[in-house]
Protein backbone atom coordinates (compact mmCIF):
# COMPACT_ATOMS: atom_id res chain seq x y z
CA UNK A 1 0.00 0.00 0.00
CA UNK A 2 0.92 3.74 -0.89
CA UNK A 3 0.38 6.62 0.10
CA UNK A 4 -1.86 9.02 -1.74
CA UNK A 5 -2.82 12.77 -2.00
CA UNK A 6 -6.12 11.39 -0.29
CA UNK A 7 -4.25 10.72 2.57
CA UNK A 8 -3.27 14.74 3.09
CA UNK A 9 -6.77 15.79 2.34
CA UNK A 10 -8.77 15.84 5.96
CA UNK A 11 -10.93 13.17 5.40
CA UNK A 12 -11.11 9.46 5.71
CA UNK A 13 -7.81 8.17 4.84
CA UNK A 14 -6.19 10.94 6.59
CA UNK A 15 -8.03 9.90 10.02
CA UNK A 16 -6.78 6.57 8.97
CA UNK A 17 -3.15 7.15 8.57
CA UNK A 18 -2.82 9.32 11.87
CA UNK A 19 -4.83 6.98 14.29
CA UNK A 20 -3.98 3.54 12.76
CA UNK A 21 -0.23 4.09 12.07
CA UNK A 22 0.97 7.10 14.04
CA UNK A 23 -0.88 6.88 17.11
CA UNK A 24 0.11 3.32 16.99
CA UNK A 25 3.39 4.67 17.82
CA UNK A 26 3.10 7.94 19.60
CA UNK A 27 0.90 7.44 22.51
CA UNK A 28 1.77 10.78 24.38
CA UNK A 29 -1.97 12.03 26.44
CA UNK A 30 -0.88 15.34 24.68
CA UNK A 31 -0.81 14.05 21.41
CA UNK A 32 -3.85 10.76 20.92
CA UNK A 33 -6.75 14.01 21.46
CA UNK A 34 -5.60 15.38 18.03
CA UNK A 35 -6.21 18.49 19.25
CA UNK A 36 -5.24 21.44 17.59
CA UNK A 37 -2.34 21.81 19.68
CA UNK A 38 -1.37 20.55 22.43
CA UNK A 39 -1.97 21.72 25.93
CA UNK A 40 0.73 21.15 28.76
CA UNK A 41 1.59 21.63 32.30
CA UNK A 42 3.40 24.62 33.39
CA UNK A 43 6.84 24.94 33.21
CA UNK A 44 9.15 27.52 35.74
CA UNK A 45 12.12 28.89 34.09
CA UNK A 46 14.09 29.84 30.98
CA UNK A 47 12.13 28.42 28.19
CA UNK A 48 14.67 27.08 25.14
CA UNK A 49 12.92 26.63 21.53
CA UNK A 50 14.80 24.74 18.32
CA UNK A 51 12.96 24.03 15.15
CA UNK A 52 14.99 21.68 12.48
CA UNK A 53 13.88 20.36 8.84
CA UNK A 54 15.31 17.01 7.69
CA UNK A 55 15.97 16.19 3.82
CA UNK A 56 18.30 13.27 4.00
CA UNK A 57 18.91 11.19 1.41
CA UNK A 58 18.51 7.65 1.53
CA UNK A 59 15.67 7.50 4.26
CA UNK A 60 17.68 4.77 5.62
CA UNK A 61 21.17 4.57 6.58
CA UNK A 62 23.93 2.42 8.88
CA UNK A 63 23.87 3.57 12.00
CA UNK A 64 20.10 5.82 11.37
CA UNK A 65 17.28 6.81 9.19
CA UNK A 66 15.49 10.38 8.97
CA UNK A 67 13.05 9.52 11.62
CA UNK A 68 16.23 8.64 14.43
CA UNK A 69 17.65 11.41 12.88
CA UNK A 70 14.85 14.25 13.07
CA UNK A 71 14.24 13.46 17.44
CA UNK A 72 18.19 13.21 17.97
CA UNK A 73 19.07 16.31 15.98
CA UNK A 74 16.76 18.67 17.79
CA UNK A 75 17.67 17.04 21.48
CA UNK A 76 20.92 18.03 20.45
CA UNK A 77 20.30 21.13 19.82
CA UNK A 78 18.36 22.05 22.48
CA UNK A 79 21.47 20.23 24.98
CA UNK A 80 24.34 22.11 23.58
CA UNK A 81 22.13 25.41 24.25
CA UNK A 82 22.09 24.34 27.84
CA UNK A 83 18.45 23.20 28.12
CA UNK A 84 16.90 19.93 29.11
CA UNK A 85 14.71 18.56 26.34
CA UNK A 86 11.26 18.27 27.36
CA UNK A 87 9.18 17.61 24.37
CA UNK A 88 8.85 18.25 20.48
CA UNK A 89 6.48 18.73 17.51
CA UNK A 90 6.62 16.35 14.73
CA UNK A 91 6.11 17.51 10.99
CA UNK A 92 5.79 15.03 8.23
CA UNK A 93 5.60 15.93 4.08
CA UNK A 94 4.86 12.92 3.00
CA UNK A 95 5.06 11.95 -1.26
CA UNK A 96 2.28 10.40 -3.11
CA UNK A 97 3.69 6.61 -3.77
CA UNK A 98 5.71 6.56 -0.70
CA UNK A 99 5.24 3.17 0.62
CA UNK A 100 3.20 2.85 3.88
CA UNK A 101 5.82 0.44 5.18
CA UNK A 102 8.33 2.73 4.81
CA UNK A 103 6.43 5.51 6.60
CA UNK A 104 5.68 2.83 9.09
CA UNK A 105 9.50 1.89 9.81
CA UNK A 106 9.78 6.00 9.92
CA UNK A 107 7.55 6.62 12.78
CA UNK A 108 8.61 3.34 14.75
CA UNK A 109 12.07 4.86 14.58
CA UNK A 110 10.81 8.21 16.08
CA UNK A 111 8.65 6.65 18.31
CA UNK A 112 12.05 4.21 19.65
CA UNK A 113 14.05 7.27 19.62
CA UNK A 114 11.65 9.20 21.64
CA UNK A 115 11.16 7.05 24.29
CA UNK A 116 14.80 6.19 24.78
CA UNK A 117 15.85 9.88 25.15
CA UNK A 118 12.56 10.28 27.14
CA UNK A 119 11.35 13.21 25.56
CA UNK A 120 8.31 12.47 23.71
CA UNK A 121 6.47 13.81 20.41
CA UNK A 122 3.19 15.80 21.76
CA UNK A 123 1.58 17.16 18.58
CA UNK A 124 2.19 16.96 14.61
CA UNK A 125 1.42 17.60 11.38
CA UNK A 126 0.88 15.12 8.05
CA UNK A 127 0.79 16.70 4.91
CA UNK A 128 0.64 15.67 1.05
CA UNK A 129 2.38 16.77 -1.92
CA UNK A 130 2.30 15.25 -5.15
CA UNK A 131 4.22 12.44 -6.53
CA UNK A 132 7.62 13.88 -7.59
CA UNK A 133 7.57 17.02 -5.24
CA UNK A 134 8.71 15.37 -1.74
CA UNK A 135 11.37 12.81 -2.13
CA UNK A 136 9.53 10.15 -0.04
CA UNK A 137 9.50 12.04 3.60
CA UNK A 138 10.49 15.29 4.66
CA UNK A 139 10.61 16.00 8.71
CA UNK A 140 10.45 18.82 10.52
CA UNK A 141 10.89 18.93 14.41
CA UNK A 142 10.67 21.65 17.15
CA UNK A 143 11.32 20.84 20.68
CA UNK A 144 10.83 22.81 23.94
CA UNK A 145 13.27 22.84 26.69
CA UNK A 146 13.83 24.41 30.10
CA UNK A 147 17.11 25.87 30.23
CA UNK A 148 19.97 25.09 33.12
CA UNK A 149 20.34 27.23 35.94
CA UNK A 150 24.27 26.16 35.87
CA UNK A 151 24.26 26.60 32.23
CA UNK A 152 26.16 29.72 31.85
CA UNK A 153 26.84 29.52 27.54
CA UNK A 154 27.66 32.50 25.57
CA UNK A 155 30.21 33.95 22.97
CA UNK A 156 30.75 36.57 25.01
CA UNK A 157 32.69 34.01 27.96
CA UNK A 158 35.22 32.90 25.59
CA UNK A 159 38.92 33.79 26.66
CA UNK A 160 42.58 33.72 24.89
CA UNK A 161 43.38 30.37 26.48
CA UNK A 162 40.46 28.26 26.60
CA UNK A 163 40.71 24.95 25.74
CA UNK A 164 38.42 23.18 22.51
CA UNK A 165 37.27 19.65 22.70
CA UNK A 166 35.50 17.13 20.42
CA UNK A 167 33.14 14.50 22.24
CA UNK A 168 34.27 11.90 19.65
CA UNK A 169 35.70 11.26 16.46
CA UNK A 170 34.08 13.72 13.64
CA UNK A 171 32.85 12.84 9.88
CA UNK A 172 31.12 9.63 10.78
CA UNK A 173 27.82 10.74 10.21
CA UNK A 174 28.49 12.64 6.59
CA UNK A 175 30.51 9.79 5.03
CA UNK A 176 27.99 7.19 5.88
CA UNK A 177 25.09 8.93 3.89
CA UNK A 178 27.12 9.77 1.27
CA UNK A 179 28.64 5.91 0.53
CA UNK A 180 24.55 4.52 1.10
CA UNK A 181 23.48 7.07 -0.93
CA UNK A 182 26.19 6.67 -4.23
CA UNK A 183 26.86 2.90 -3.31
CA UNK A 184 30.44 3.32 -3.43
CA UNK A 185 31.18 -0.04 -1.84
CA UNK A 186 32.83 1.69 1.24
CA UNK A 187 32.37 -0.78 4.44
CA UNK A 188 32.70 0.03 8.31
CA UNK A 189 30.64 3.42 7.88
CA UNK A 190 27.88 4.26 10.34
CA UNK A 191 26.13 7.01 11.55
CA UNK A 192 26.85 8.36 14.75
CA UNK A 193 23.51 9.79 15.16
CA UNK A 194 22.48 9.57 18.69
CA UNK A 195 20.83 11.75 21.51
CA UNK A 196 23.94 13.49 23.29
CA UNK A 197 21.54 15.21 26.47
CA UNK A 198 22.17 12.45 28.71
CA UNK A 199 25.52 13.29 28.47
CA UNK A 200 25.65 16.98 28.11
CA UNK A 201 23.19 17.95 30.63
CA UNK A 202 25.59 16.33 33.33
CA UNK A 203 28.27 17.43 32.25
CA UNK A 204 27.08 21.20 32.38
CA UNK A 205 25.61 20.64 35.85
CA UNK A 206 28.94 19.17 37.03
CA UNK A 207 31.67 21.62 35.68
CA UNK A 208 29.43 25.24 36.52
CA UNK A 209 31.04 28.60 34.72
CA UNK A 210 33.43 25.98 33.30
CA UNK A 211 32.07 25.42 29.76
CA UNK A 212 32.00 28.12 28.13
CA UNK A 213 30.00 27.19 25.27
CA UNK A 214 28.79 24.24 22.77
CA UNK A 215 27.84 23.63 19.51
CA UNK A 216 26.14 20.72 17.24
CA UNK A 217 28.43 20.31 14.25
CA UNK A 218 26.23 19.46 11.83
CA UNK A 219 26.20 20.34 8.32
CA UNK A 220 29.14 21.80 7.07
CA UNK A 221 31.33 19.62 9.90
CA UNK A 222 34.26 20.03 12.84
CA UNK A 223 35.77 23.33 11.08
CA UNK A 224 32.78 24.87 9.60
CA UNK A 225 31.07 25.13 12.92
CA UNK A 226 34.41 26.49 14.75
CA UNK A 227 34.48 29.03 12.41
CA UNK A 228 31.48 30.34 13.34
CA UNK A 229 32.63 30.15 16.90
CA UNK A 230 35.51 31.95 16.37
CA UNK A 231 33.56 34.77 13.93
CA UNK A 232 30.98 34.94 16.40
CA UNK A 233 33.49 35.49 19.37
CA UNK A 234 36.02 37.20 17.57
CA UNK A 235 38.69 35.27 18.62
CA UNK A 236 40.98 33.27 17.04
CA UNK A 237 41.38 29.19 17.17
CA UNK A 238 44.30 26.66 16.75
CA UNK A 239 43.72 23.48 16.40
CA UNK A 240 45.94 20.16 16.43
CA UNK A 241 45.44 18.26 13.32
CA UNK A 242 46.78 15.44 14.79
CA UNK A 243 44.40 15.54 18.16
CA UNK A 244 41.51 15.57 16.27
CA UNK A 245 39.92 11.96 16.36
CA UNK A 246 38.71 10.38 13.13
CA UNK A 247 38.09 6.81 12.58
CA UNK A 248 40.75 4.91 9.75
CA UNK A 249 37.30 4.07 7.90
CA UNK A 250 36.17 8.14 7.97
CA UNK A 251 39.86 8.98 6.83
CA UNK A 252 40.44 6.06 4.53
CA UNK A 253 37.14 6.79 2.53
CA UNK A 254 37.66 10.75 2.65
CA UNK A 255 40.66 10.63 1.28
CA UNK A 256 39.43 8.36 -1.68
CA UNK A 257 36.65 10.61 -2.47
CA UNK A 258 38.61 13.65 -2.10
CA UNK A 259 36.48 14.74 1.31
CA UNK A 260 38.06 16.25 4.42
CA UNK A 261 36.65 14.89 7.57
CA UNK A 262 36.52 17.98 9.44
CA UNK A 263 33.93 19.32 6.94
CA UNK A 264 31.53 16.20 7.06
CA UNK A 265 28.50 16.55 9.02
CA UNK A 266 28.12 15.04 12.62
CA UNK A 267 24.79 13.84 14.23
CA UNK A 268 26.30 12.50 17.75
CA UNK A 269 28.97 14.80 18.95
CA UNK A 270 29.23 18.18 20.40
CA UNK A 271 32.33 20.81 20.21
CA UNK A 272 33.00 22.98 23.49
CA UNK A 273 34.89 25.73 24.09
CA UNK A 274 35.96 25.78 28.28
CA UNK A 275 38.19 26.36 30.72
CA UNK A 276 41.66 25.23 30.52
CA UNK A 277 41.95 24.17 34.43
CA UNK A 278 39.07 22.03 33.74
CA UNK A 279 40.01 20.48 30.88
CA UNK A 280 41.32 17.33 31.84
CA UNK A 281 39.20 16.46 34.38
CA UNK A 282 36.12 17.31 31.51
CA UNK A 283 37.76 14.82 29.42
CA UNK A 284 37.91 12.33 31.95
CA UNK A 285 34.27 12.85 33.09
CA UNK A 286 33.65 12.76 28.87
CA UNK A 287 35.01 9.32 28.52
CA UNK A 288 33.29 7.34 31.58
CA UNK A 289 30.27 8.05 29.32
CA UNK A 290 29.75 5.45 26.24
CA UNK A 291 29.24 8.51 23.84
CA UNK A 292 31.97 10.48 25.24
CA UNK A 293 34.78 7.62 24.67
CA UNK A 294 36.54 9.05 22.01
CA UNK A 295 36.64 12.84 23.11
CA UNK A 296 39.42 14.76 23.07
CA UNK A 297 41.03 18.28 23.21
CA UNK A 298 42.10 19.61 19.85
CA UNK A 299 43.53 23.03 20.12
CA UNK A 300 43.23 26.35 22.01
CA UNK A 301 41.19 29.53 22.04
CA UNK A 302 43.98 32.42 21.32
CA UNK A 303 43.32 36.81 20.59
CA UNK A 304 42.43 37.42 17.21
CA UNK A 305 39.54 38.75 14.40
CA UNK A 306 37.69 35.29 13.79
CA UNK A 307 40.37 33.34 12.21
CA UNK A 308 40.56 29.27 12.44
CA UNK A 309 43.85 27.74 12.14
CA UNK A 310 45.46 24.26 11.51
CA UNK A 311 48.58 22.76 12.78
CA UNK A 312 49.76 19.80 11.05
CA UNK A 313 52.21 17.37 11.80
CA UNK A 314 54.53 18.56 9.52
CA UNK A 315 54.44 21.93 11.53
CA UNK A 316 53.00 23.65 9.21
CA UNK A 317 50.00 26.25 10.14
CA UNK A 318 47.26 26.23 7.27
CA UNK A 319 44.08 28.79 7.65
CA UNK A 320 40.20 27.33 7.67
CA UNK A 321 37.48 28.72 5.99
CA UNK A 322 33.72 28.30 6.54
CA UNK A 323 32.24 25.45 4.06
CA UNK A 324 31.94 27.27 0.46
CA UNK A 325 29.30 25.32 -1.42
CA UNK A 326 27.82 21.98 -0.96
CA UNK A 327 30.51 18.87 -0.34
CA UNK A 328 27.55 16.72 0.97
CA UNK A 329 23.89 18.05 0.21
CA UNK A 330 21.42 16.22 1.65
CA UNK A 331 23.09 14.74 4.72
CA UNK A 332 20.65 16.36 7.16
Amino acid sequence: MYISLAHGDGGELTHKLVKELILKYLRHEALVNLGDAAVLPPVAGRVVLSTDSFVVKPLFFPGGNIGSLAVNGTINDLAVSGARPLYLTLGLILEEGLALSTLEETIKAIAASSEKAGVPVVTGDTKVVERGHGDGIYINTTGLGLGLEKAELGYEKIRPGDAVIVSGTVGDHGLAVLAARENFGLTGLESDCAALHGLILPLLEGFPGQIKLMRDPTRGGLATTLKEIALSAGIDIYLEEEAIPVKPEVRGGAEILGLDPLYLANEGKFCAIISPEAASSVLHFLHEHSLGKKAAMIGEVAEGKGRLFLRTPLGATRELFLLSGLQLPRIC
